[in-house]
């Protein structure tokens, strides 16, 4: 069992996380899916734009999997591996790649866009998100909401604060902002880790789960989370996700 744990850990510690891809999980972790389906409603969304901005794009793997892109289509990415990744992609779909640190002012003029899309921001600046759409534009996000995957967390952590991420406080925080809140829902979905590489390699790539994560630092907690796999089966937690589309 010794070897097989080292062998685990050996394999997702050298894997590269670069991208938004999770592919590599196939078979061995799985994770529901909000009932919205939020990648349909942004095609929809995306078909009748004729300017569009995505924050925070990742990879651009959801942009460049959608069917048709505005006339213009931009987005933002800070994360260097990630913005050469985004910048192929989008390329071939007419899309281009602003590199952006992710914080206020946004580098586009005001009114720019009549819709704007985010999946899984950081953080939402919502003035600016304001000031760069167009009166009339949608800004459309599917969003990490409170207590998401904290029962991986906090065997790792210990107890932690779960107020953040409240959708309601995003509603607040749009209305705030000047816009209007036209749809709001919320969920919590199973997910399973069959085995302690699939956790590393979540870690590793979802890096706000664990800051500052390494298999060095936790290796003791690795250990007794693959001895509880192979005792107890795939360890489970629960993502929250919250969907959220306001008008300027």
């Amino acid at each position: 069992m010794g070897r097989l744990f080292e062998d685990l850990v050996a394999e997702a510690e050298t894997v590269s996380v670069d991208g938004w891809d999770f592919s590599w999980l196939d078979g061995r972790a799985s994770e529901e899916r909000p009932s919205w389906g939020y990648a349909r409603l942004l095609g929809e969304r995306m078909a009748e734009a004729t300017a569009a901005l995505d924050i925070q794009t990742g990879g651009g793997e959801i942009l460049a999997g959608l069917p048709k892109l505005p006339p213009v289509t931009v987005a933002t990415e800070s994360w260097p591996p990630n913005l050469r990744l985004a910048a192929a992609r989008l390329r071939e779909r007419g899309g281009a790649v602003v590199a952006d640190d992710e914080e206020p002012r946004l580098p586009f003029r005001t009114g720019a866009f009549d819709l704007v899309s985010s999946r899984h921001p950081v953080r939402t600046w919502w003035t600016e998100i304001a000031r760069v759409l167009r009166p009339g534009g949608t800004y459309f996000s599917q969003q990490v909401g409170q207590r998401s995957v904290f029962e991986l967390a906090e065997f790792f952590l210990g107890p932690l604060d779960g107020s953040a991420r409240d959708p309601e406080q995003a509603r607040r925080e749009a209305e705030a902002a000047g816009l209007t809140v036209v749809d709001l829902r919320a969920e919590r979905l199973r997910m399973e880790f069959h085995d302690v590489g699939a956790v590393i390699y979540f870690l590793r790539k979802v890096i706000w789960i664990v800051p500052g994560f390494s298999v060095d630092r936790y290796r003791k907690e690795l250990r007794d989370l693959h001895d509880r796999i192979q005792t107890d089966g795939p360890f489970v937690a629960h993502s929250a996700r919250f969907l959220i589309e306001a008008r300027a």
